[in-house]
């Protein structure tokens, strides 16, 4: 393999591929990127076996085509000390020479036989869903994703497809996040998607996508790339026995004057108590320190009674970060039970804190 391209061109690829790369052992072929050519179409390759990103790109030159791997930080720290010129790259004896006018790299190769294969799309069922809404969906529900949960289905984001809909739901068994879009699917399933896959699809993909899926592996498809994952094999909660059939109360909130108040209190502590009066909202620290804050906004919520509610702020500014609307709505039964956060098609559920 013998080809020309550019510095830049060359970097930005390498910059996609690094979260796709195998860390620990870099004795792995998974700590290699593949690149190969097809005419003047370069494809560079990225996976770990959970996760893989393909991208293809135009070379100025093949010389030679063929392929090979090599290691892809260390392949990136050399490219992005070059110039911002053209470069070569060639494969000569199982090593990889990286030219630039008169600077000369050389890393060692394994054979691109042993890369590990993709998951192919032929005979795969696909989701027709917009690019767009997809990202915003996951952006909205990925703070509600656990991290390292022993359950393992809660690390990741459930995607419930009917046939008329699509819910997207994330929970850490403190809060559930719920997104629901109105699309016409031909067939029915849930899958879990890791979290790490949900982080890595809202930074590649902005254009028409197309997604494919079976029991092992979702994979989503552009002009320019090709993402796949691995699902979690789990059952995911019964998100719809968590949410409350109905509330006693709801009120529409302001979402610039609650992050305001919220974000004042959370100087002193992240967990806070709100008392709703007929006229206002209360703010409180809870804390044990004997450290005290306190702030109040003025709305008429038409409460009957002074209604309390302990919360962890975070879950609030999470969801709140997360709409684009300037008012909000909060919906609840009692003090101790799990009330509603809701804007648009996007809802968390939230428990609250017993005290």
């Amino acid at each position: 393999m013998k080809i020309t391209i550019d510095k830049s061109v060359l970097e930005n690829i390498l910059l996609h591929l690094q979260p796709f790369l195998e860390k620990k052992d870099t004795s792995q072929i998974t700590s290699h990127i593949c690149l190969s050519t097809d005419g003047r179409v370069l494809t560079a390759k990225a996976t770990d076996y959970e996760i893989g990103l393909s991208l293809q790109t135009h070379a100025h030159t093949v010389e030679e085509p063929g392929s090979i791997t090599a290691n892809g930080k260390k392949l990136l720290d050399i490219i992005r000390i070059l110039k911002d010129e053209e470069l070569e790259l060639e494969l000569v004896k199982d090593h990889l020479h990286i030219r630039q006018k008169r600077s000369n790299f050389k890393l060692p190769t394994y054979k691109s036989s042993e890369f590990p294969t993709f998951p192919s799309i032929e005979d795969k069922p696909n989701i027709t869903i917009n690019s767009q809404l997809l990202i915003e969906s996951l952006k909205k529900i990925t703070p509600a994703a656990d991290t390292n949960n022993p359950k393992f289905e809660l690390n990741g984001a459930l995607i419930d497809i009917k046939s008329n809909q699509i819910n997207f739901v994330a929970t850490d068994t403190r809060r559930l996040a719920l997104v629901h879009i109105d699309n016409q699917n031909e067939e029915e399933l849930s899958i879990i998607v890791p979290k790490k896959a949900i982080i890595e699809i809202q930074k590649l993909f902005l254009e028409n996508i197309e997604i494919y899926y079976d029991n092992t592996h979702l994979v989503i498809k552009s002009e320019n790339s090709l993402f796949f994952t691995k699902l979690i094999n789990g059952k995911f909660p019964d998100y719809n026995r968590i949410i409350p059939k109905e509330s006693s109360r709801s009120i529409t909130l302001p979402k610039s004057s609650i992050i305001s108040a919220i974000k004042q209190i959370t100087t002193i502590s992240n967990d806070l108590k709100l008392t709703f009066t007929s006229d206002s909202i209360l703010f409180e620290s809870l804390s044990d320190d004997n450290i005290e804050a306190k702030t109040a906004i003025e709305i008429d919520n038409g409460f009957d009674s002074p209604f309390i509610l302990a919360i962890n702020s975070r879950y609030i500014l999470d969801f709140l970060g997360q709409i684009t609307t300037n008012d909000f709505t909060l919906e609840a039964n009692e003090s101790n039970q799990p009330f509603v956060l809701k804007s648009d098609n996007f809802k968390t559920i939230v428990m609250p804190i017993v005290i």
